[in-house]
């Protein structure tokens, strides 16, 4: 493979639709960390709009789509490797950490300036070490795969397994895992200001969330890139399997790992969203999320196979071409939304029932604009600048006129 752009030719139309889907997916998970202080996040009750309907919302979306799409965007991001860069050593590897570099600098920039939350920057330094095993077999991929998942689940467990020790007369505020509301308000007040306090609180959890990215997920993010180069050799994820198989790892994964995912929700609301019981839920839905994620990719795999699907499907492929663009604008809106001074400042006053129509509303613009989009333009806007920078050398950007 040499080291040039990959052309509408070589695109699968399955990696772009099911990487659209897995976009969408992610903006259910990550809206909360836009409008919560991060200290809500393990302890929800903390939050006094976590009442109702807004439990309810939690539970579905732990159900549905927590770590499921994080889940099949970095398989994406696995097979994508393989896909631009071959499995035979060429000048293309160079082209491949010529992109990481970049996509490394830009997601410090999202991390550290814009949201907290960035997965840019783990991509970015589990990618350039992925690309050295791609030329592996299946099965050791499968293997490797599945082991540095183990080894991240191990040490996740005892992570949080570690709270269910703490005695029950000492409270999350006396360790520090549940804020005081004096200092819950504090944090509001800065966001809702906007300004260097709300850029200090967001740097410090950049930093912990690269560490803790680094630390306790970093091998599930590279087994997961493992895992997607197989099914990308296996031909799994470009549609090359009959319907019936596609079905079969449908009926057999989703049933296993939503149940699975369903109980953890209910003993988590039958606890009372007790901070030592947290590590229950998480734990089973870290396991689970593999299984649900492979039975969705293969629904997406038959949708893909149905011709008579091929309209339906088109926004979510364009959705999928353009997913740097819409993960980073989603990221931009958001941050508009929620932050004093530069936009609206509703940090700390939108419930997970509104979080809900904001993200449909999200969904139905991109999709609409990314359609529209790719009808003038080659890449989406931030495709662009990275493919311009990665080859040091201005992409075309306009469509060529017939």
């Amino acid at each position: 493979m040499s080291a040039s752009p990959v052309t509408a030719e070589n695109r699968h139309e399955s990696l772009d639709v099911l990487r659209g889907i897995a976009i969408m997916g992610i903006l259910v998970m990550n809206i909360p960390f836009f409008f919560v202080p991060m200290e809500a996040m393990q302890s929800l009750t903390s939050d006094p709009l976590f009442t109702g309907a807004s439990i309810d919302v939690w539970f579905y979306s732990h159900v549905f789509f927590d770590m499921k799409f994080i889940t099949l965007f970095s398989a994406l991001f696995g097979a994508g490797i393989i896909l631009m860069v071959g499995e035979e050593p060429d000048a293309s590897r160079k082209v491949h950490f010529s992109r990481m570099r970049w996509l490394l600098l830009i997601g410090l920039i999202h991390a550290y300036v814009i949201w907290y939350g960035d997965i840019l920057v783990s991509y970015a330094i589990f990618g350039m070490i992925a690309v050295y095993f791609r030329r592996m077999s299946v099965g050791k991929l499968l293997f490797w795969g599945l082991f540095w998942i183990a080894i991240a689940g191990l040490l996740f467990f005892a992570a949080l397994g570690a709270m269910a020790l703490i005695p029950e007369d000492m409270s999350g505020t006396d360790i520090g895992i549940v804020p005081t509301p004096e200092a819950y308000q504090e944090v509001i007040a800065a966001y809702q200001a906007g300004g260097l306090e709300r850029l200090g609180i967001n740097a410090f959890g950049a930093f912990m969330g690269q560490i803790m990215g680094a630390g306790l997920f970093g091998g599930r993010i590279i087994g997961v890139m493992f895992i997607g180069m197989a099914l990308f050799k296996l031909g799994f994820l470009t549609a090359k399997w009959d319907i019936a198989r596609y079905a079969l790892v449908a009926i057999i994964a989703l049933p296993v790992g939503l149940a699975a995912s369903w109980w953890g929700g209910q003993h988590m609301i039958a606890a009372g969203f007790d901070f030592r019981e947290f590590w229950v839920h998480t734990v089973v839905n870290y396991w689970s999320s593999l299984a649900t994620a492979l039975g969705y990719a293969a629904v997406v795999m038959i949708i893909c196979k149905l011709p008579f699907m091929k309209l339906i499907r088109y926004p979510f492929g364009c959705m999928g071409r353009m997913a740097f663009t819409n993960y980073l604008s989603q990221s931009l809106t958001l941050v508009f939304l929620s932050i004093g001074g530069i936009g609206l400042g509703w940090f700390g006053e939108v419930s997970r029932v509104e979080m809900v129509q904001i993200v449909l509303a999200i969904w139905v613009a991109q999709l609409v604009v990314s359609t529209l989009w790719l009808q003038l333009f080659r890449f989406g806007p931030f495709e662009w600048l990275w493919r311009s920078l990665t080859y040091a050398k201005l992409q075309p950007l306009f469509k060529a006129r017939a």
